[in-house]
């Protein structure tokens, strides 16, 4: 019996934790202490197996592996980008956003619609969080769209869908944790997954259309009584128009001498805040030469875009890191509150203890999940895991249409952090011994991830929306009549086109690789001026070489730890073959000598200043 045991502990460990998860269990401590347990039977079992590599010596290594986490600079990038959206969030930048874009398309059949995805795009470009975009659209959007007889179960599905666009658009936290978890770099990942990212915005916008046609009835256009702004086309072309005409001026000729990115960046600048102090200019002064729809949306749009190319416009260049792009992001939404006079002390505490308490979140499931790791590598269960995966027929087709689904599963019952941090370093090896490029792979399960938040039974943003969705007729005084609530049979049936069509850009995904793989040719815009430049300043730290003060932009350590060598391998990277009389290095296990190398403790010399335990 025991025999059998030590050569299946990899399988029995993974079950039994994975069957702990799916019973509730929080997930920290039954990552942990399955670990550990599992550590205690695999060290009382080594002398059976010789494919369980754990000695009570080793148990040392998890010290190391958990500051390891807590120097990694590219998780500060989640903090960042999650205080900068929920203080956009508590600012009512979705509110100013919604009715002026619904305003704008009311006049079309789905305008609503129309206008619920493209604010859904916008607020997932800068807030990046899930349960913001959603509540803030159900709370402003739904109770319009039923108003307006829209159906209930397309309004529903359409808000829940457009919410979970924060899942895949950069700035997006599953971009984050996908490109630390694969070893690869968030300016790459965050290049690769755009287009396929402003597809999916197409594809949603298309089914609406689609509907327009079919059941026009479902998606009616908005009264004018509902549209106090009017029309104003021609000076909101006008405005659009010298818009770009700035930019082109800057680019072409008043920026001529710089660099792309410098003349990109300044460009842009003109091309916006000209326009907006026109239209602050029209409107504080009453002047009357834009109409009150050109100008609202001026005023209303230019500030999101511009925290956007703040945010992205910098990481995409090359002129900012995605933790310095998160920075820099944040002081954005707070200057924009301060400006719209909605940020005070109370919505400051809020966001600060919300983004403190999802830190905390993600950083204690790492540490659980460096826990699990050590053990599970130190029973051979990433060869359990690559032998079981690279058996599966279709190559490397098989297996990402393989893990497609497995991963579709789980995301019905877990939430996306615990499955990238338990799952995406075991399938990682397996896609990069198959070829499969990380950046690619990563997108791939960004989406898939995506799809997880509209899957019953546990879909999360169907609770977002179910908590404020109206559970009972109510009524509305606009229109003088009693109006039907939204049944959760509404919500579940209203997301299953959207479900279907997140799965055929799975398969347009893995079809065509290209969409993702295109940022490898993204050329290096830096001359060798600059770089003898930077040459000279080295000492001052950069992009995670450590010691140095080049900063190339897509230098394919962006972002990660400053402290460890490039290439330092995360949670569940795979374990290189055993060396003579020892174990695999490179996955913080023991090298001969038996303390681990770079992936573990610290190498001779304490690089990191911690003691070593030779």
């Amino acid at each position: 019996m025991l025999d059998l045991i030590a050569h299946n502990l990899a399988p029995i460990m993974f079950i039994t934790v994975m069957a702990m998860l799916l019973l509730g269990y929080p997930v920290v401590f039954t990552l942990a202490a399955g670990g550990m347990y599992f550590f205690v039977v695999g060290v009382e079992l080594s002398h059976i197996s010789p494919e369980i590599r754990l000695s009570w010596p080793l148990a040392q290594a998890n010290m190391n592996r958990v500051f390891d986490i807590m120097r990694n600079d590219t998780l500060l990038a989640i903090p960042f980008f999650t205080f900068m959206g929920l203080i956009l969030e508590r600012s009512r930048m979705a509110e100013d956003l919604l009715d002026t874009i619904g305003q704008l398309f009311g006049t079309l059949r789905g305008g609503l619609a129309f206008a619920v995805v493209i604010v859904g795009a916008l607020l997932a470009a800068t807030t990046g969080v899930v349960a913001a975009s959603v509540i803030a659209m159900g709370l402003i959007s739904l109770p319009i769209m039923m108003r307006y007889n829209y159906h209930p179960g397309l309004a529903a599905g359409t808000i829940a869908a457009s919410g979970t666009l924060a899942q895949i658009i950069p700035p997006s936290l599953v971009l984050i944790v996908m490109a630390d978890q694969l070893g690869r770099s968030v300016g790459d990942m965050y290049v690769g997954a755009f287009f396929p990212a402003m597809i999916i915005v197409v594809m949603y916008c298309t089914y609406i259309f689609a509907i327009t046609l079919i059941k026009p009835e479902w998606v009616p256009a908005l009264p004018p009584e509902a549209r106090p702004l009017g029309n104003g086309g021609r000076s909101l072309f006008a405005i659009l128009a010298l818009a770009g005409a700035l930019f082109v001026a800057g680019y072409y000729f008043v920026f001529e001498g710089y660099r792309y990115e410098i003349r990109v960046v300044w460009s842009a600048l003109a091309a916006t805040t000209i326009p907006y102090g026109l239209a602050l200019i029209n409107r504080r002064m009453n002047l009357g030469y834009l109409s009150k729809m050109a100008e609202q949306v001026v005023i209303v749009l230019i500030p999101p875009l511009a925290l956007i190319f703040l945010v992205l416009g910098t990481i995409f260049l090359g002129i900012a890191t995605p933790t310095e792009g998160g920075a820099m992001g944040a002081t954005g939404a707070l200057i924009m509150s301060l400006m719209k006079r909605r940020l005070d002390m109370k919505t400051l505490m809020q966001a600060l203890d919300s983004t403190t308490k999802l830190a905390t979140f993600v950083m204690f499931i790492l540490i659980g999940a460096r826990v699990f790791a050590l053990t599970f590598y130190g029973i051979s269960g990433d060869r359990w895991v690559e032998e079981l995966l690279l058996a599966l027929p279709g190559g490397e087709t098989g297996f990402l249409i393989t893990v497609s689904i497995i991963i579709f599963i789980l995301g019905c019952f877990l939430d996306f952090f615990e499955i990238a941090f338990i799952m995406v370093p075991l399938l990682a090896p397996v896609a990069d011994k198959l070829g499969i490029d990380l950046i690619w792979f990563g997108v791939l399960l960004g989406f898939n991830l995506q799809a997880s938040f509209l899957t019953p039974p546990f879909g999360f943003a169907l609770f977002y929306l179910r908590s404020v969705a109206p559970i009972k007729a109510w009524y509305d005084k606009t229109t003088d009549r009693m109006i039907e609530p939204i049944t959760t049979r509404a919500i579940y049936t209203g997301t299953l086109p959207f479900i279907i069509i997140q799965v055929v850009m799975l398969g347009i995904l893995i079809a065509f690789p290209g969409l993702v793989t295109h940022y490898k040719k993204t050329p290096l815009m830096m001359d060798q001026g600059d770089i003898n430049q930077e040459i000279n300043t080295i000492g001052g730290g950069g992009f995670g070489l450590p010691g140095s003060g080049l900063s190339l932009p897509g230098a394919p350590s962006l972002g990660e730890p400053g402290l460890a060598l490039p290439g330092l391998p995360s949670f569940g990277e795979p374990a290189e073959p055993a060396a003579p009389g020892g174990l695999p290095a490179p996955g913080g296990l023991p090298a001969p000598g038996g303390l681990p190398a770079p992936g573990g403790l610290p190498a001779p010399g304490g690089a990191t200043g911690l003691p070593n335990f030779d």
